[in-house]
């Protein structure tokens, strides 16, 4: 049987682990404590905090353009990039719709051991939840399997500070970036045309390592 990224994380969660946007595993027991608020808003980052070059990507977890890149486009950008120290990625959460708030809110409420493993997951089974009849209940069923029961999604989906914290930070990335479609993606600060398109995508990544090394 050939082992893909939908394959392991298939197996992970029979075996009650999570696999990470990163390749991180970690054990998920039955029913996880939700994070507090300083643990829900922290942020996602990934690579070496020395490395040269920010990348930063904002992002639905509903959007479907941002679950290709994840599957197509951020596998290479590990690889070359982010696991040989050149690159430090963030992952900001810019919700399109209800779904997509109400998915950033349970990743987070996981907790920062989990964040990252639930994000992925949410993509993962992004075609299940995005087009169920009632997408709030189908979260609440995917959540659980990452660990989070259904009382820790009702009180994760009640906490209106979280839910203003990542709307704040949503709205300041539209009036002080210009992110107004997701993904949006920084290299170095500046706004990534054609980011969904590897090729080009590591042309910009080049050309900016190519100044700060």
């Amino acid at each position: 049987m050939q082992i893909t990224r939908r394959t392991t994380l298939s197996l992970g969660l029979a075996m009650g682990l999570t696999f990470g946007l990163f390749g991180i595993i970690t054990p998920t027991p039955a029913v996880a404590k939700i994070a507090t608020l300083e643990e829900a808003t922290t942020e996602l980052v990934f690579g070496k905090d020395d490395a040269p070059l920010e990348i930063i990507e904002y992002a639905s977890l509903s959007c479907p353009a941002c679950r290709h890149f994840h599957e197509t486009v951020y596998p290479q950008l590990k690889t070359e990039y982010i696991d040989t120290g050149k690159v430090r990625f963030i992952f900001r959460d810019f919700p399109t719709n209800t779904p997509g708030l109400a998915a950033a809110m349970i990743a987070r409420c996981a907790g920062p051991d989990r964040h990252a493993g639930m994000v992925d997951m949410f993509f993962d089974t992004q075609p299940q939840w995005g087009r169920a009849e009632n997408p709030m209940q189908a979260l609440g069923m995917i959540a659980r399997m990452g660990g989070v029961g259904p009382t820790e999604v009702d009180e994760c989906l009640k906490d209106t500070a979280l839910m203003n914290a990542i709307q704040e930070k949503a709205r300041n990335a539209n009036e002080n970036d210009g992110v107004n479609a997701t993904p949006t993606v920084f290299v170095a600060g500046e706004k990534v045309e054609h980011a969904l398109e590897w090729e080009k995508l590591k042309e910009v990544i080049d050309a900016a390592l190519a100044k700060v090394q």
